[in-house]
């Protein structure tokens, strides 16, 4: 047994070790979304302001408990060991015990139940429907015997519940009716979360491979995937003319952020291992950027 692996863990403080644990970086991945929906309904009158801090919420707490669930889950299934290429991981580090953090995953599933309930009262039993199978899947992607993520899904959930699901269900929350254009305007959202999703597992192909995870990424090589990247970060811009002819002309202002788009792709092609999460932080960057000013030119 290596050394790094015999060493009792570095004591952390219990806020701080949560603060890992939540990975606070990539919580733009589900509040970009929603933000961009509640900016296309706000275009058809004024928003209801409770369910909009509800959705906002329900939305974070969701992806909290999937990051926890993966922190605990991945320790527990032998995947997060000291050869980790990523950043830390609380439960593999020791820095918080099982039964602390299974506490606080059912902690925040249950806030993502009570904001779940009040926005079921709200939009009814569509809702009722989507958040069951959303929270089932933040669960259900790294928890089981046979998680999600190792049947190389993690990319068509990523796609489906940070685009598709998150905007147009907000849309629908607010307007009580989806828009079909909020489905297209979807799409750019979808295809740029993906493309985080991409970058996180192509950084753990290593080892993934080595302890039986078979991500997409694991499943068709790092060069495939780095074009996978390539061509969901080209098709998120592809998709603005169309949204500013059908929807308004100010979408064509994410535009602003081609060129960080091109220093990621050229970044992913040259990156590997750690190297990487430089990345990961990047693609985040770039959800983020494209997002908010998709949801300004929706407002202009």
């Amino acid at each position: 047994m290596a050394l790094a692996e015999q060493e009792a863990p570095a004591a952390v403080p219990s806020r701080t070790a949560w603060w890992l644990a939540i990975r606070p970086r990539t919580l733009g991945a589900s509040l970009v979304p929603v933000g961009v929906g509640l900016a296309n309904a706000g275009r058809f009158g004024p928003l209801n302001r409770s369910v909009a801090v509800a959705t906002l919420l329900a939305a974070l707490l969701l992806q909290i408990a999937a990051n926890v669930a993966n922190d605990y889950y991945d320790s527990a299934h032998g995947i997060d060991t000291a050869e980790r290429l990523g950043p830390t991981r609380v439960a593999q580090a020791g820095f918080l015990d099982a039964a602390t953090i299974r506490r606080g995953l059912w902690a925040v599933l249950g806030g993502a139940m009570l904001c779940g309930a009040f926005l079921v009262s709200a939009g009814g039993w569509p809702i009722a429907l989507l958040g069951a199978v959303a929270a089932a899947a933040a669960v259900a992607y790294s928890a089981g015997p046979r998680p999600l993520a190792w049947y190389g899904l993690g990319e068509i959930l990523a796609f489906v519940f940070f685009g598709p699901v998150a905007v147009c269900g907000t849309v629908f929350l607010q307007r009580r009716s989806i828009d079909p254009r909020a489905l297209l305007l979807s799409m750019p959202i979808a295809c740029l979360v993906t493309a985080i999703m991409l970058v996180n597992n192509l950084r753990d192909i290593p080892t993934d491979r080595a302890t039986g995870k078979r991500t997409r990424a694991v499943r068709v090589g790092a060069q495939r995937t780095r074009g996978e990247y390539a061509v969901l970060v080209a098709l998120a811009f592809a998709c603005l003319p169309l949204l500013a002819l059908t929807i308004t002309f100010w979408a064509l202002l994410a535009l602003i952020a081609v060129p960080l788009a091109w220093v990621e792709i050229a970044a992913v092609w040259q990156r590997d291992g750690r190297d990487l999460n430089l990345s990961l932080a990047g693609t985040a960057r770039l959800h983020a950027v494209f997002g908010t000013l998709l949801a300004i030119g929706l407002l202009l």
